[in-house]
């Protein structure tokens, strides 16, 4: 991947991160998928990109008073459930039907995003 691609893509994944929470892997799949990398290490790193993007996202918005912790802890327990069972199985699904899983999820939040 040449420089100036993973400066735009960089800068596109924190602007989305920043915008609408971690929204960057639409970004940063395709782009690694793109610098050569197989669909399993593509969503992996990406994970690994979002990290510190939705840390940094979170102290700014935390400054910014716009958490609302009473309204996030529920949540919590079952997606740290659900993020430990995509872990495991992100390396067992076949890359077609990751892509198509994928494939789906964005067109689902684009069709959603569209009609609100």
């Amino acid at each position: 991947m040449k420089a100036y691609q993973m400066l735009l893509t960089g800068s596109a994944a924190g602007l989305l991160n920043g915008l609408f929470g971690a929204g960057g892997g639409m970004v940063t799949v395709p782009m690694l998928g793109r610098a050569g990398l197989p669909a399993e290490r593509a969503h992996a790193t990406s994970i690994a990109i979002i990290l510190p993007l939705s840390v940094l996202s979170s102290l700014l918005y935390l400054s910014f008073g716009h958490i609302h912790f009473q309204a996030a802890f529920p949540y919590l327990p079952m997606g740290v459930l659900g993020a430990a069972a995509g872990g495991w199985l992100l390396p067992r699904i076949r890359t077609r039907w990751l892509h198509r899983i994928f494939g789906v999820l964005v067109l689902y939040a684009a069709g959603r995003l569209f009609l609100q």
